[in-house]
C-alpha cells in the first residue's frame, strides 16, 4: 500500500514537472520566434541599423531574448540538473541578473534620446545620431547592469570559504545568495535602479510635455515623443512585475495552501516571461517603419497570410493612418 502511494506521488510529481517545463519552453519558443522576426527585420534594412533609436530598441529585444533563454534554462535545470557546479551556476546567475537590469536601463536611454530630439534639437544631431556613441551607451548599460551580480559574487567570496566554489548546488539565487548581506544588498540595488530609472522617465516626460505645449510648428512630433515616453513607462511597469513576484506569492499562497506550487508557477509566468513578449511587441508594432517592414515580411514569406490575413492587415494599416 505504501509503495503504491509513493509510486503515485512520484508519477504525479513527474507529470507536474513535465507540464510546467513544456509550458515554459513552449512560451519561450514563441517569444524568441516573434522577437527573432524583429531582429531579422532590423538587420535587413539600413534605415534601422544606422539609426541609434532603433539600435537601442533592438538591443532591448535581444536582451529580452537572452533573459528568456537564461530564465527558462535555470527553470528547467531546477528539475533536470539539481547538482550544478558552483562556478557555472554563479556565471549563469550573473548574466541573467545583468540582462534583467539592462531592460529598465535601456528604456531610460531611449527616453533620454527622445527628450534630446524634442527639447534639444540642435544637439540631437551631435549627440544621438552617431552609431559609435550608441554602442558606447550600450556598453555602459551592460557595465552598470553587471554591478549587482558582481556585488553578490564579492559577498560570497568575503562571507564564505573559497572551497564553496568546488561544491555543487541547486542553481537558483535563493539557494546561492541566502545570506542577510545579500538580502540587504538586493533591496538597496533594487531601490536604487528603480528610482533612478523612474526619475529619468518622469523628468523626460515632463520636459517633453512642456515642449509640446510651447511648440507652434511641430506639435505632432512633440506629442508623439510624449506618447513614446509614456509607452516606455508602461514597458517599465511590465518589466517591474518581476520585482513583485515574492509579494504576490506572500499574498496568494496562504489563501490556497493546496495549490501553492501552481500559484507560484503562474506568478512566475505572469511576471517574468509574458512581459518579455509584450514590451518589444508593443513598441515594434506601434512604430510605422517597423510595422510596414513586418507586414511586408509576413506577406512575402508566409503564403497563408496572403490569402487570409492580407485584408485584416490592410484594414489595420488604414486605421493606423
Amino acid at each position: 500500500m505504501n509503495s503504491s502511494v509513493q509510486l503515485y506521488n512520484l508519477q504525479e510529481r513527474y507529470a507536474d514537472a513535465f507540464a510546467k517545463t513544456f509550458t515554459i519552453v513552449f512560451l519561450a519558443v514563441i517569444i524568441i520566434s516573434i522577437n527573432g522576426v524583429f531582429v531579422y527585420i532590423f538587420f535587413r534594412s539600413s534605415i534601422f541599423y544606422n539609426d541609434p533609436r532603433y539600435i537601442l530598441y533592438i538591443h532591448l529585444v535581444i536582451n529580452d531574448m537572452l533573459m528568456v533563454c537564461l530564465s527558462v534554462t535555470l527553470f528547467v535545470m531546477s528539475f533536470a540538473w539539481q547538482n550544478v557546479p558552483f562556478p557555472f551556476c554563479v556565471t549563469l546567475l550573473i548574466v541573467a541578473a545583468t540582462a534583467h537590469k539592462n531592460t529598465p536601463l535601456t528604456l531610460a536611454g531611449m527616453a533620454v534620446e527622445r527628450y534630446i530630439a524634442i527639447c534639444k534639437p540642435l544637439h540631437h544631431h551631435q549627440i544621438c545620431t552617431c552609431v559609435r556613441r550608441t554602442n558606447i551607451l550600450i556598453s555602459l548599460i551592460w557595465g552598470v547592469g553587471v554591478i549587482p551580480g558582481l556585488n553578490d559574487l564579492i559577498v560570497i567570496v568575503i562571507v564564505r570559504p573559497l572551497s564553496v566554489f568546488k561544491t555543487v548546488a541547486l542553481c537558483s539565487s535563493a539557494t546561492l545568495y541566502n545570506t542577510p548581506y545579500h538580502a540587504e544588498l538586493s533591496k538597496f540595488t533594487l531601490g536604487l535602479y528603480t528610482s533612478v530609472v523612474w526619475v529619468i522617465l518622469v523628468f523626460t516626460y515632463c520636459q517633453v510635455l512642456i515642449a509640446a505645449r510651447r511648440a507652434s510648428a511641430d506639435k505632432s512630433s512633440a506629442k508623439k515623443a510624449q506618447s513614446t515616453i509614456l509607452l516606455h513607462g508602461a514597458q517599465l511597469l511590465l518589466c517591474m512585475l518581476s520585482y513583485i513576484t515574492p509579494v504576490l506569492d506572500k499574498i496568494f499562497l496562504p489563501l490556497v495552501t493546496d495549490q501553492q506550487k501552481k500559484i507560484s508557477f503562474f506568478n512566475y509566468l505572469l511576471t517574468n516571461i509574458v512581459p518579455r513578449l509584450l514590451t518589444p511587441l508593443i513598441y515594434g508594432v506601434r512604430d510605422k517603419h517597423f510595422y510596414n517592414h513586418m507586414k511586408g515580411f509576413y506577406l512575402c514569406k508566409l503564403p497563408f497570410v496572403k490569402s487570409y490575413l492580407r485584408p485584416a492587415l490592410s484594414e489595420l494599416s488604414s486605421v493606423r493612418h
